[in-house]
């Protein structure tokens, strides 16, 4: 028989195999304890150690973690492939981002990255589309796609809500959005609202000869979420909508399963995350939480507004290159902006951005003093004058929805 301990998973001259999943933590230890002892104590309770010294006999496959580098307050952690279940994110989880976040040994820990070996990849689906959508649903590849939410985000009556929305379609978005609370309350009824929505999304195709769509949300219980996947499918929409973070993973990909079935997008909200990620030193990074949501399927996924909305962020940029970045042949994921944006902070997001992305406006869509028919085609002005690469304030000059537009809100960033 053999023992093992904490030290036996602190090993710095270690060189990970390319199956093991690598994982990059930030760690506060607590006071009296060393950075070396704390750094053990992440990788064992991550994996298979415990408090005391165990003596173990030749029946037992070693799955312990080890971490291998410190750098300051950042430490690396190499887990076998073996130690998890292939295709099981909420398992994963539970060993990376687990007990260790409660542990006394350190004050904070945040898990920053991974990296993930084609062993753990091979068990996932990824996206069915990713930022395919553009050009096998819209038929565009030249632009972002556009979407909005009508405001106030909950409230409306189901008939108001598709009012909304076929004034911003006829604006010239693509996209009507429902938010994160609306699932299926009485003043504004799932089925009713997809139904009149969809009804009105039609309309819309045949004034602009354009293609529309719903990112519906069928955010529930899973096998409710189900059964409205069933039911968006059965009325012709194109995708569903899922908060990701609050229904949970497993249910995600449970989703992402019916989806494929059914040949549906699916666009994920993030809404819980910063409970996360938030807090600088501790949690689990907006990074990971996006690897996670590709591995799991999603194809869209709000990933922040590079600084110019009013919602925090974390390094927006990093985080759509990841999630353009290949990746065993998983299909990308199609980042969208959202948060506080209105058309004067096209071209500084594009700029930053890019032009393969959604962009989601609300408040800067309906709050345009001429309505959301206006405020969608100020929108879809300020991307096309990024496209035809016109400087903002010339192109409005030519299109009076714009000119409004950036003489309400210029091109600064809402508080």
């Amino acid at each position: 028989m053999s023992g093992i301990s904490y030290e036996d998973f602190l090993d710095l001259s270690y060189t990970p195999t390319e199956t093991d999943l690598v994982c990059t933590f930030r760690i506060d230890p607590a006071e009296e304890m060393s950075m070396e002892a704390a750094a053990s104590r992440v990788a064992s309770e991550s994996s298979n150690g415990t408090w005391a010294p165990l003596h173990i006999d030749d029946t037992f496959t070693d799955m312990g973690a080890t971490t291998f580098a410190i750098d300051g307050d950042t430490i690396q952690v190499a887990y076998p492939s073996g130690l998890f279940e292939p295709g099981n994110m909420p398992q994963v989880l539970s060993c990376i981002a687990g007990n260790i976040m409660g542990m006394k040994a350190v004050d904070t820990i945040r898990l920053e990255d991974c990296e993930w070996p084609e062993a753990i990849v091979e068990g996932y689906p990824g996206p069915q589309f990713g930022s395919g959508v553009r050009r096998e649903i819209f038929g565009v590849d030249d632009r972002p796609i556009l979407a909005t939410v009508p405001k106030p985000k909950v409230g409306l009556s189901t008939e108001r809500h598709a009012e909304v929305g076929y004034e911003a379609w006829i604006g010239g978005v693509d996209l009507l959005k429902d938010d994160e609370n609306l699932t299926d309350q009485s003043f504004n009824p799932y089925s009713d609202r997809l139904t009149e929505s969809l009804a009105m999304r039609d309309e819309a195709e045949d004034e602009t000869g354009e293609k529309k769509s719903y990112l519906v949300n069928v955010t529930a219980e899973t096998n409710e979420m189900l059964e409205r996947v069933d039911e968006a499918a059965s009325l012709g929409n194109e995708y569903v909508m899922v908060d990701v973070v609050t229904c949970g993973w497993a249910a995600v990909q449970t989703v992402r399963e019916r989806c494929e079935e059914l040949g549906l997008a699916i666009h994920a909200h993030r809404a819980m995350h910063a409970a996360f990620d938030r807090l600088p030193d501790h949690g689990v990074s907006m990074r990971v939480i996006a690897q996670v949501a590709r591995l799991c399927g999603v194809d869209q996924l709000h990933t922040g507004t590079v600084g110019l909305g009013k919602l925090a962020n974390e390094d927006t940029v990093g985080i759509n290159e990841w999630l353009r970045s290949e990746l065993y042949g998983l299909n990308d994921v199609l980042p969208t902006a959202s948060g506080g944006l209105h058309p004067g902070l096209v071209p500084q997001l594009m700029d930053a951005a890019g032009d393969n992305l959604c962009i989601q406006a609300g408040g800067g869509i309906h709050g345009h003093p001429d309505g959301t028919r206006a405020g969608a085609a100020a929108l879809r002005q300020a991307v096309d004058s990024v496209t035809e690469d016109v400087p903002i304030e010339v192109y409005a000059q030519g299109h009076s929805e714009l000119a409004t537009a950036l003489e309400k809100w210029g091109t600064e960033t809402p508080r």
